[in-house]
């Protein structure tokens, strides 16, 4: 079964005016688009074809900079589509509030801790907030790597990843990644990471 674009569960236009449509629309069509295409050719005929993305990338050292790249990229943004939603509680509640409490102090220490690991993350990249031994962490990866590889620094569950390659903001925001970081918080879906963190 090839892997396949996911639809969005809202328009383009739905982020506005934190994240502007003709960013999505390119950001969804073409580059979302372009890794599922070329995960699907990196694995067509190959021992990981049928696997499931999270196999694939579990196991993802020693395989090609194709499988590495594409499949990261394809995961990656499948999180980014479910993370965000417009008019999103503002902040996490319940469980999540509480084991970001145990981790980070407060929740704004957390915020802060994210914020910052986009900001540092030199060149292209994400920053994440890791499920890792029942603890919470943020880590930050390269290009299209995450933490459910084998290969990075910061091993665990993703259950909140942001974007910070050029292509995620810079129609909008130009150089300032900071501005985009704070924009993307009030359009978080903490009903979703909280699924994703009790799941």
């Amino acid at each position: 079964m090839a892997f396949e674009l996911p639809k969005l569960g809202y328009e383009y236009s739905a982020l506005e005016p934190h994240i502007d449509a003709r960013t999505m629309e390119i950001h969804h069509t073409k580059h979302h688009q372009g890794y599922t295409d070329k995960l699907n050719d990196a694995v067509k005929g190959s021992s990981l074809e049928g696997k499931t993305i999270e196999q694939i990338l579990q196991n993802v050292k020693g395989q090609s900079a194709a499988v590495r790249n594409n499949g990261g990229g394809y995961y990656n943004h499948n999180l980014y589509w479910k993370i965000l939603a417009p008019g999103g509680a503002s902040n996490p509640g319940g469980e999540l509030s509480d084991a970001l409490k145990e981790s980070f102090g407060s929740v704004e220490k957390f915020r802060d801790a994210f914020v910052q690991a986009g900001l540092t993350q030199f060149g292209s990249g994400w920053a994440w907030l890791v499920l890792q031994n029942n603890k919470l962490v943020v880590s930050s990866t390269p290009n299209q790597d995450n933490p459910l590889m084998d290969v990075a620094d910061v091993q665990g569950k993703p259950i909140l990843g942001v974007d910070v390659w050029e292509h995620a903001y810079y129609l909008n925001y130009q150089n300032k990644r900071a501005d985009y970081l704070n924009a993307f918080w009030s359009l978080i879906n903490w009903d979703e990471v909280t699924r994703r963190f009790k799941g």
